[in-house]
């Protein structure tokens, strides 16, 4: 039995703080989830350093140049196609937890972190788009982070909080989360469909 098997069985879930291509292709992630490995969180800056400094990506990379796509929807298709592969290798974990353990977390843009409207609407979409019920999107405490936070955990969206520095973050970020789940058992939603860390 391994050690991080070992913390599972004590309530600990070990999540690796990055993803690249061939972490995936190599079957280098099902091993680490075999050991006791129960999520994985990414942002921008790691799938950046991935992508830059690995030749993973090089095929997908030509593809969408010669498509004429532009940097955003690139570093998106990419992302995106990381994200929805480990959150299929994560969903035995899903499955097995009863959704308490299992998700791979994307952020939401992060030039959004004050924009409460545009956070929302990007997170809906990356949540729709990654068709995943063991996907994640990062948000941010931030004061406009916050009512987003509750917008989404009350659609039913997972909800990966972000920049909690201080108790104070902490306090919203939990009131946030409370506010969305008493608004989705309003609406007749299922509290046990919906995570956040």
């Amino acid at each position: 039995m391994s050690a991080i098997k070992d913390l599972n069985r004590l309530g600990q879930s070990i999540w690796l703080d990055f993803i690249r291509r061939s972490l995936i292709d190599s079957g280098e992630l099902e091993a680490l989830i075999a050991r006791g490995v129960t999520g994985v969180t990414s942002n921008p800056t790691i799938l950046e350093k991935a992508i830059a400094g690995s030749a993973d990506y090089d095929e997908a990379l030509r593809e969408l140049v010669d498509e004429g796509k532009t940097n955003d929807e690139i570093y998106l298709a990419l992302a995106l196609d990381d994200i929805r592969r480990a959150a299929d290798l994560f969903r035995p974990v899903w499955d097995a937890t009863g959704g308490a353990d299992g998700y791979v977390s994307l952020e939401a843009n992060p030039k959004l972190a004050h924009d409460t409207e545009g956070t929302i609407a990007e997170a809906r979409m990356l949540f729709k788009v990654l068709g995943r019920p063991n996907a994640m999107i990062k948000v941010p405490a931030t004061a406009e982070g916050i009512p987003a936070i509750e917008a989404l955990i009350a659609e039913g969206i997972n909800v990966n909080v972000t920049l909690i520095f201080s108790l104070a973050h902490y306090e919203a970020a939990a009131g946030a989360y409370i506010a969305g789940i008493e608004k989705l058992l309003s609406r007749g939603g299922d509290p046990r469909r919906v995570a956040s860390v």
